[in-house]
């Protein structure tokens, strides 16, 4: 096999994919405070090291593209947990089924 063809195959090659549950609950078992990361925005911005304000959530639901009423923070806050979820599966990230909302 040429050089060029060698690197050319390493780059084809699968990444393994990041157990986002196994990574989060693993920082979870370290945090002193009940987090729960699974359904709650705020825990999971929190548990990540993010400012979880609503401020903070409203601008990271312009940069995901909400296209909901931002005034209703219970609607914004589901769909940016599944829409969180969604971009870390985009991202190289395994996400059980059950937390794709």
């Amino acid at each position: 096999m040429q050089p060029q063809q060698a690197a050319a195959g390493a780059g084809t090659a699968t990444m393994e994919r990041v157990d986002i549950e196994q990574v989060l609950d693993g920082l979870a078992a370290r945090n002193p405070n009940k987090l729960n990361w699974r359904t709650s925005i705020v825990d999971l911005m929190k548990l990540v090291g993010m400012d979880s304000t609503l401020q903070e959530r409203k601008e990271l639901a312009d940069e995901l593209g909400y296209r909901g009423d931002k005034n209703d923070s219970a609607a914004m806050n589901i769909w940016l947990h599944k829409e969180v979820m969604v971009k870390l599966e985009e991202n190289g990230g395994k996400v059980p089924e059950n937390l794709k909302h």
